[in-house]
């Protein structure tokens, strides 16, 4: 980590974010997961002052670094986004593996209920898309606690420029080795999403035929690269494995440029499998019941359980299911 900590503070120094001394107290506050008070103690601060550095900070790294490292993709990127999924988990069309985090917060003054999870406890929520080399290529921060997947993802930005059409996504195409039907490029979740031609879920239910225990098992391994890139996110930056005890709309500031910072540093160090095992301080969001989805996308999925199959089966995947 030290190499890439020297080269991530001589990239801020170059885009002149903030003091340096101002920029290392930052990232090691959000890296260690340190409190106001350790840094007080650490580098002779006032912890009001701290707080102040800290947010400031937090906010010019996203400023700065969104554009390069979380940028909007264009219609070619999220083609080059799907040729990735294909050729690490044999899933063609694919997007994106879309799932949602709790970040625990300390109960906050006033409107605390709005907060309080399923689990018990206060949280803000990160939703977000990951792409096959374990970055992000969207997030949504700051939902409240007590929401759920499929109520934060028809709320976004994304899901709405989606539905309106006024998204830049590749348009359909066969699936590789096909010549009759085409489909739509889309995204992957779990059961607590609601199914649609560009959102697609696993078959509920216990009785599956072989087709659709083949394709829930395809899916899945699309959607651990999600699963992953959380695990990597939390433990490259620590500050999520405690409660924060700052105002939600600080919270939303860390997370950003958490986000910002986990991109640059995967860019710069790749994977290390071993810190993903364990996601640690992020938690899943509240189940919720399916809800049947339109008639085209239903026929997707038939679609892609027929392919997986056939012209699209790999040896190894009745041995998965």
């Amino acid at each position: 980590m030290c190499g890439t900590w020297c080269c991530l503070m001589a990239w801020l120094k170059i885009q002149a974010v903030m003091k340096m001394e101002e920029t290392e107290h930052s990232v090691e506050y959000l890296a260690s997961g340190c409190t106001f008070t350790d840094l007080h103690y650490s580098f002779r601060i006032g912890i009001s002052t701290a707080s102040l550095i800290i947010r400031e900070v937090c906010r010019a790294v996203w400023s700065v670094m969104q554009p390069e490292f979380l940028p909007t993709p264009s219609k070619e990127q999220w083609e080059n986004i799907a040729s990735g999924f294909e050729s690490t988990s044999n899933f063609p069309h694919c997007l994106g593996a879309v799932d949602g985090k709790h970040i625990r917060i300390i109960s906050p003054c006033g409107g605390g209920s709005m907060y309080y999870n399923y689990k018990d406890y206060h949280s803000i929520v990160l939703m977000a898309v990951a792409d096959s080399n374990y970055r992000f290529v969207y997030v949504n921060i700051g939902s409240y606690g007590k929401d759920c997947d499929s109520t934060i993802l028809k709320r976004s930005g994304l899901w709405e420029s989606i539905v309106a059409g006024k998204h830049p996504l590749p348009e359909e195409k066969c699936l590789p080795g096909t010549e009759s039907t085409n489909v739509p490029y889309f995204f992957v979740g779990d059961e607590a999403f609601g199914l649609h031609k560009h959102f697609l879920r696993p078959f509920g239910g216990s009785n599956l035929s072989v087709n659709k225990k083949v394709f829930n098992y395809r899916l899945s391994r699309a959607r651990r690269f999600v699963e992953c890139t959380f695990g990597i996110l939390s433990n490259k930056w620590r500050i999520f494995h405690r409660p924060i005890n700052v105002d939600p709309y600080f919270v939303i500031d860390i997370t950003k440029a958490c986000v910002v910072l986990h991109n640059f540093v995967r860019e710069r160090d790749g994977v290390i499998f071993e810190d993903t095992t364990t996601i640690t301080g992020l938690m899943d969001l509240s189940p919720q019941r399916s809800t049947r989805g339109g008639s085209k996308a239903n026929k997707m999925r038939q679609i892609l359980s027929d392919y997986f199959v056939g012209v699209g089966a790999v040896p190894w995947q009745m041995n998965k299911i």
